[in-house]
């Protein structure tokens, strides 16, 4: 998921130690491996978006000497805002630039279910972005 060595043995580090605190809370509903998946994919998908944000800060810099706009939106921001299973296809696909396939195999998804899933993040962003917009423009 990661695509990096050094990355993915701190998200396997994190992973363990997120289990290991919170074992006691594991109520058995799924399969052990499930839990553990899931717990591991969770910590995979806040290390991409942390990623993201950091590949974001040379722009920002950039940007220093620019007139800056009226507003950004913070479309990472809004993206975690999305329910879970939105925001894993959003991530996997745009953020890691994943294949549909891809992203169906890394989430034991149809294809389908994945594209289902963009064009329904898709749609509840666009209305999180224009209700922002009427936010600012009340202010």
């Amino acid at each position: 998921m990661l695509g990096d060595r050094g990355q993915a043995e701190d998200a396997a580090q994190e992973s363990f130690l997120r289990i290991w605190k919170s074992m006691e809370r594991y109520r058995g509903e799924a399969a052990l491996g499930t839990w553990i998946f899931s717990v591991t994919r969770n910590v995979c998908l806040t290390a991409i978006a942390k990623r993201a944000a950091r590949r974001s800060a040379p722009m920002e810099e950039a940007k220093q000497g620019m007139p800056a706009p009226d507003r950004e939106c913070d479309v990472l921001r809004l993206v975690q805002q999305l329910p879970e299973n939105y925001r894993q296809v959003v991530m996997l696909y745009y953020m890691e630039e994943r294949s549909y396939e891809e992203v169906a195999r890394m989430l034991d998804l149809p294809v389908g279910t994945v594209k289902t899933h963009l064009h329904r993040a898709r749609q509840q962003l666009a209305t999180m972005i224009k209700e922002a917009d009427r936010g600012v423009r009340r202010i």
